[in-house]
């Protein structure tokens, strides 16, 4: 790890890591998050829960040897629809991640508009549970009745509220409460995955991502709407900092300017 990859920073709350270079869609009210075809919602949960499992499992496990500690959380809400952040680390592995830890339940999961602006995987994406953030009110109607239909059919939803990647890092950046209004308003419960990395091997200098599952979250009693939204995120975000010190490996360091 002394010839580790070096990425200085300016802004945790802005700044950008990601090496795919798309130019965003812009997600309007023309833009169908519902799909009442039957054969598209069929398709979508094969393709989510059948076809693409083992192309997840393998790369995790050969990867990553990826560890899940706190399963047994999840199960106990198996039968009714939750919130899960996550922090966001990886590139391909985060879409997927939360799919596997929360496994068999459906996982659809709120993006940035690049991720189903790809030319030739726009569709694929969306069938794999993409939720793209809308551009306008019209658009953002549709996204919050998509949202609160997956919840309906006890579905989770998984959110990145630091929003953009940082390939590796091994802390938590501080992110806003805006998407913390979701649970609140749908008075469902909220998860966090905090994966962090791990050494292992004869000479300690092989990762892991070991990833913990945190919850169920609810805001305190008594308080305002935007007050429960801030006393959410508090929560997750104090314990997504905690499970992060576990961390014991650094690949990629980063260091402010």
């Amino acid at each position: 790890m002394e010839n580790r990859k070096v990425i200085y920073y300016e802004d945790e709350l802005n700044d950008e890591f990601s090496t795919a270079k798309i130019k965003p869609r812009i997600i309007d009210g023309k833009y169908k998050y519902l799909h009442k075809n039957p054969i598209w919602n069929i398709s979508s949960y094969l393709v989510q829960n059948i076809f693409t499992m083992p192309i997840k499992i393998l790369y995790s496990k050969i990867k990553f040897r990826i560890k899940y500690i706190g399963k047994d959380k999840l199960k106990k809400y198996k039968d009714q629809g939750y919130f899960i952040y996550v922090n966001h680390t990886q590139v391909f592995a985060d879409t997927f991640i939360p799919s596997l830890g929360n496994y068999p339940k459906r996982n659809f999961f709120i993006v940035n508009p690049e991720n189903v602006s790809m030319k030739y995987m726009q569709n694929f994406v969306e069938l794999c549970g993409a939720l793209p953030v809308p551009a306008n009110k019209e658009a953002m109607k549709n996204f919050l009745e998509a949202i609160e239909e997956k919840i309906k059919k006890k579905s989770s939803i998984t959110i990145y509220p630091e929003a953009h990647i940082w390939p590796y890092y091994t802390k938590i950046r501080p992110f806003k409460d805006v998407s913390f209004k979701y649970p609140i308003n749908l008075e469902t419960p909220a998860f966090c995955m905090t994966n962090t990395y791990q050494e292992y091997g004869k000479n300690k200098d092989k990762i892991k991502i070991v990833t913990y599952i945190d919850g169920p979250f609810f805001a305190d009693e008594g308080l305002t709407k935007k007050e429960k939204q801030k006393n959410l995120r508090d929560k997750i975000y104090n314990c997504m900092v905690e499970r992060s010190k576990n961390s014991n490996i650094e690949f990629i360091k980063y260091i402010k300017k």
